[in-house]
C-alpha cells in the first residue's frame, strides 16, 4: 500500500476501506464510520490544504479505542448497556482532528479497559493480526490490530497496566506510553483514574511521535494533566547508560525470548550505550499492587456501581475483578498507597544515574484457547513487565525486537517521568530509527565554542543536564576568538564592530532550568549572552569578559577552537 504522504486524503480513505474489506476482521471495530462520510471530510481537508493551511497530520487515518470519546459516535467501553453518544470529542481526539487527522471509527477492547488479552468483549475476541489463533493483546486490542493490518496510519489506545505496550509487542509495531498527565484524559472513560493514560500505536516511532506531539499539553478540564517541567531532559547522556534485568529478572521468559532480549541489549551496546544489570525485584513487587492489592479499588470507583446495576452484558472475568473490590476497606487502600510511595522512592534510587531501563515488553504469546482455559493466569503473565510502570509514574516506549518462539518479540525502554524523549531516542537506537519531532519544544538554544563541544572535556556538563545537540554551524562575521589562560583551556568570544569573522560553533537545546544551572556554575571570566549566527538568528552563547581577552592570543584566523587546538599538535 502506498504511504499516506503519497496519497491525497481522499485516496487514503478509499485505500483504507479496501484494506478493511480485504482483511475481513469485523471484530476490530465496535463502530466503523461509513466510507462516504470520511470521503466528504477528506475532500474538505484537501480544500483547506489548497488554501494554504498547515496541518501536521493532514490526511492520516486514526482508529480510536472505544473508551475515548469521538463526537457523534457511541462510546461503549465494550459494554452495550454503558453506551452514550458524546457531543464533544476527547481532548486528545480533538487535537488530532484539528491537526488534520481523520477518525475511521471506534475499536474493540477488553471491557472497561480491564485486561491484556483482547478477548474480554461482548463484541467478540479480537484475533491477532498475524496469527488468528492467538490473542491480539489488550485492552487496546482493536486499535493495535487496525495498525498492524495497515488499515489505520496510527491509533489511540489507553494504558493502565500495559495496554498500550503488550499489543504492540504481539504485533511487531510501536507503542508510545507517555508520562501520566502529558496527554489529557478529558473524555476518556477511566479504568483506574490515577494510572490511566492515552497511548499511540504506530508502524514506526516517527509516526507515533508526530501524533503524540499534537496531543500533548495541559487541559484545564483535566486537573491531572501536567505541563513539561522546566528541568526536562531533552536527550540521553553521552555515552548513554541503560539498565537491564539480571538473569533472575529475566527468568519468566523462554530461552528464545531471553536470546531475543540479549540481542536487543547488544544493539544498544553496539551503538555505544553502556548496559549494566540491576535487580528489578522491587519493580515486580510494586506491579502486584495493581491487581493483587487494594489499588484495584480504583477500578471499582470508575465503573463498579454501573456493573453492579447492569450485570447483563458484562464480561464475567472483568466483572469479577471489578466487583470483588467493593468490599475492600479504606484502610487497605491507604496502606497500599503508602507502600506505593515507598516503591516510587526505591525506583528513583534504582534508576538513578541511568538514562533508561530496557525490559522485555511481555512474556509469551498465548493462544485464544489458552486464555479461555486460564483467563486470569494468562493475563497476569502478559503484564509481568508492564504493570508497575504507571504505578511508579514512569514513561515507556515499546518497539519490535525480532522473533522468538515463532511470534513477534518486543522490548520496552522505560524512563523516569517526563523523560519521554530520552526513551524515544534510546528506542530509536534499537531499530536504527532517527527521532521525529522532538518533545518537548520548550528547550532554549545555546551556542558553545570550546570545551563544551562534543568530544571535549566539559561536554558532559551539557549532556548531564539532558541537553540535546542540534547542529554544527558558524556565527555571523561579527566576532573574534581568543585563547584564555584557564583550566581546562577555553576560548573567549567577543563581539566586535569591525574586523570580525565567522566562527565555528555547536548549537544545543537545553531546558530553561538546565540553562539556569549552567549559568549559576559558570566560572569567571566566562559569560552567557546573545550570539548572532550565520543565518541571522540570535541564540544564547558563551562569551567572555573583554578584560580577560586583553593579552590573550587572538585565534580568530583558525576559524574555531578545534582547529586552533589541532594547530598545537
Amino acid at each position: 500500500m502506498p504511504t499516506p504522504t503519497q496519497l491525497t486524503p481522499t485516496e487514503r480513505v478509499h485505500a483504507a476501506y479496501r484494506r478493511i474489506a480485504e482483511a475481513d476482521r469485523p471484530e476490530v471495530w465496535i463502530t466503523l464510520r461509513p466510507e462516504g462520510e470520511l470521503a466528504v471530510e477528506a475532500k474538505a481537508l484537501e480544500e483547506r490544504l489548497a488554501s494554504g493551511e498547515t496541518l501536521p497530520l493532514a490526511g492520516t487515518l486514526v482508529a480510536v479505542k472505544d473508551n475515548i470519546d469521538v463526537a457523534g459516535l457511541p462510546t461503549t467501553a465494550a459494554h452495550p448497556g454503558f453506551a452514550y453518544t458524546p457531543q464533544e470529542s476527547a481532548t486528545a481526539v480533538e487535537r488530532l482532528v484539528t491537526a488534520g487527522a481523520l477518525v475511521l471509527g471506534k475499536t474493540n477492547l477488553d471491557q472497561f479497559a480491564t485486561g491484556l488479552v483482547g478477548t474480554r468483549s461482548p463484541y467478540g475476541a479480537v484475533r491477532n493480526a498475524l496469527d488468528p489463533t492467538r490473542v491480539s493483546g489488550g485492552s487496546s486490542s482493536g486499535s493495535a490490530v487496525a495498525v498492524a493490518l495497515g488499515i489505520a496510519d496510527f491509533s489511540l489506545g489507553t494504558d493502565t497496566a500495559g495496554s498500550g505496550r503488550v499489543p504492540a509487542a504481539l504485533h511487531g509495531i510501536v507503542g508510545l506510553k507517555p508520562t501520566l498527565g502529558l496527554v489529557p484524559n478529558t473524555g476518556v472513560v477511566p479504568a483506574a483514574k490515577p494510572y490511566d493514560t492515552v497511548t499511540v500505536f504506530a508502524p514506526d516511532l516517527a509516526t507515533g511521535q508526530r501524533a503524540l506531539a499534537v496531543m500533548t499539553g495541559p487541559d484545564p478540564e483535566d486537573p491531572a494533566s501536567r505541563p513539561w517541567p522546566a528541568d526536562v531532559r531533552l536527550a540521553p547522556r553521552n555515552p548513554a547508560r541503560v539498565a537491564v534485568p539480571t538473569t533472575e529478572g529475566l527468568s519468566p521468559l523462554s530461552d528464545a525470548e531471553r536470546e531475543a532480549f540479549h540481542r536487543a541489549a547488544a544493539r544498544l551496546t553496539d551503538a555505544g550505550v553502556s548496559v549494566e544489570s540491576i535487580d528489578i525485584t522491587p519493580l515486580l513487587e510494586a506491579a502486584r499492587l495493581l491487581y493483587d492489592g487494594a489499588l484495584v479499588a480504583e477500578r471499582h470507583a470508575a465503573v463498579g456501581e454501573f456493573l453492579a446495576a447492569h450485570p447483563e452484558g458484562a464480561d464475567p472475568t472483568v466483572a469479577g475483578i471489578i466487583l470483588s473490590a467493593a468490599e475492600l476497606p479504606a484502610t487497605a487502600l491507604a496502606a497500599d498507597q503508602h507502600r506505593l510511595t515507598a516503591y516510587k522512592a526505591t525506583a528513583r534510587a534504582l534508576l538513578n544515574g541511568f538514562d533508561g531501563l530496557l525490559l522485555p515488553t511481555t512474556v509469551g504469546h498465548p493462544t485464544l484457547d489458552e486464555v479461555a482455559a486460564d483467563p486470569v493466569g494468562a493475563n497476569s503473565r502478559l503484564g509481568t513487565y508492564t504493570n508497575f510502570v504507571n504505578l511508579l509514574d514512569l514513561a515507556a516506549v515499546a518497539v519490535p525486537a525480532g522473533i522468538a518462539d515463532g511470534h513477534p518479540f518486543g522490548v520496552t525502554v522505560v524512563t523516569n517521568a517526563f523523560e519521554d524523549q530520552v526513551a524515544l531516542d534510546l528506542a530509536g537506537l534499537l531499530n536504527e530509527e532517527e527521532p521525529g519531532q522532538v518533545q518537548p519544544t520548550n528547550g532554549l538554544e545555546l551556542a558553545v565554542f570550546g570545551a563544551h563541544l562534543r568530544g571535549q572535556p566539559l561536554n558532559h556538563q551539557l549532556t548531564g543536564l539532558g541537553a540535546r545537540f542540534l547542529e554544527a554551524t558558524t556565527t555571523s562575521e561579527d566576532y573574534r576568538l581568543f585563547a584564555l589562560a584557564t583550566t581546562p583551556p577555553k576560548p573567549g568570544l567577543l563581539r566586535v564592530n569591525s574586523g570580525g569573522s565567522a566562527l565555528r560553533c555547536e548549537v544545543w537545546s537545553i531546558s530553561p532550568a538546565g540553562l539556569g544551572t549552567f549559568l549559576a556554575a559558570l566560572p569567571a571570566p566566562m559569560s552567557l549572552g546573545a550570539v548572532t549566527l550565520a543565518d541571522s538568528r540570535t541564540v544564547v552563547g558563551f562569551g567572555c569578559d573583554p578584560a580577560a581577552a586583553e593579552g590573550a592570543e587572538d585565534i580568530t584566523h583558525h576559524g574555531g577552537w578545534l582547529a586552533y587546538r589541532e594547530s598545537l599538535t
